[in-house]
């Protein structure tokens, strides 16, 4: 061994720990309640874990189809008919990936060419960026309006001959806002005339509230032919561990996106698909997740209006942004590490998502939780 180890130039120089890692080793260490990184702390439908071990048990342990089970890919294509997308391919158009971060890095890596711009709407996934980075891309940041809603003109401004992409998501992490009809028509008006490229990242997509419904992409026929729809089943499903998501495109677009798929992943865990495609063909889970998740939201909110935090709107997602103005002027990374030590409770600060925002006061808590923890949550937070 040398001496002095060898460190190879950093590709993320200005990358280090995410910050839900660094909470959650936090809120274990200080014994407090997480609700700081997002992932339910409630047991999936015990029918959906039956249907894995009989996969796993029949024997379906050797590598899947670098595209996915074919079951699984079919199943998912009947479930997006039945939500008025279009008749997406499953053999062409439909790829299971591991997780949905890996989907939309690699849509990125299969798009985006050194120099090429992509415009990200901030605050954003934390991903996001490095995504791009990596990619060979130059990030172009364009903030989101007032209420963290898409700021066409500012989004028309950012257009340049370089742009190859925009990610978007909605419903959004971290804000819990959601995109509109209206904004889904400004966005096919302000394309149409370009060859930019659309990643959408729709893992939220069935945690939409009041009645709302979720505007995908793929129910927009200009927007489906030049988008990666990005979605994840362990969001839909309460498995977020499983780390199993899709990723529906055009078949020229998708074809774009195998050649990196099968040198990045080539195919993700056999049985767990297998078991995804039985479940799918007999329950209709995402269809009670806005109900679900919505008496959560109500719950949640319910407590805080006793707090000494501002609420923020909440339109889907689990998450629940709020401004702590009235308790303290911390930074908001400072805020999140104060908290957890004086009450107790896990949050992750907005400028995880946005540098910019650290000075907004605003923290995002995670209501994908048991009833109970959310009780004692709000107790402690009650106390500040």
């Amino acid at each position: 061994m040398p001496s002095t180890p060898l460190v190879a130039p950093s590709r993320l120089p200005h990358v280090g720990t995410t910050i839900f890692t660094t909470m959650s080793a936090l809120a274990a260490q200080h014994g407090a309640v997480n609700l700081g990184q997002g992932f339910p702390d409630f047991e999936c439908d015990p029918a959906l874990v039956d249907c894995v071990t009989r996969a796993m048990r029949s024997g379906a342990n050797q590598y899947a189809p670098m595209t996915g089970v074919p079951a699984l890919r079919k199943a998912l294509a009947a479930q997006l008919r039945q939500r008025h997308h279009p008749a997406w391919d499953e053999d062409r158009e439909i790829t299971i990936t591991a997780g949905a971060t890996q989907g939309i890095f690699t849509a990125l890596l299969a798009i985006v060419h050194p120099g090429d711009e992509v415009i990200l709407l901030t605050p954003a996934y934390d991903s996001y960026e490095p995504n791009v980075t990596l990619a060979g891309g130059r990030v172009v940041s364009v903030p989101l309006g007032p209420g963290f809603r898409p700021d066409f003109g500012r989004i028309a401004a950012a257009l340049t001959p370089r742009t190859r992409a925009i990610v978007i998501n909605s419903p959004h992490n971290p804000t819990g806002t959601t995109w509109s009809a209206q904004d889904m028509q400004a966005l096919t008006d302000l394309l149409r005339p370009t060859s930019v490229l659309l990643i959408s990242d729709e893992v939220y997509e069935h945690m939409v509230f009041d009645g709302q419904t979720h505007q995908s992409v793929g129910l927009w026929p200009e927007l489906a032919q030049r988008s990666f729809i990005v979605s994840s089943f362990g969001k839909t499903l309460h498995v977020t561990g499983w780390k199993v998501g899709y990723v529906v495109a055009p078949a020229p677009l998708t074809a774009e996106f195998r050649k990196v798929h099968q040198f990045n992943v080539f195919s993700v865990n056999t049985a767990v698909q297998h078991g995804l495609a039985e479940y799918l063909t007999h329950s209709q889970a995402a269809a009670a997740l806005p109900a679900f998740y919505q008496a959560k939201r109500d719950f949640f909110r319910q407590g805080l209006s006793g707090t000494r935090f501002t609420l923020m709107p909440c339109e889907g997602t689990y998450f629940q942004c709020v401004n702590y103005a009235h308790i303290n002027d911390l930074p908001d990374d400072d805020f999140c590490r104060w908290l957890i030590q004086t009450a107790g409770v896990a949050a992750i600060p907005l400028s995880a998502f946005d540098p910019a925002a650290q000075q907004e006061r605003l923290v995002r808590f995670c209501f994908a939780k048991k009833e109970s923890t959310l009780s004692q949550a709000l107790e402690q937070l009650s106390a500040l």
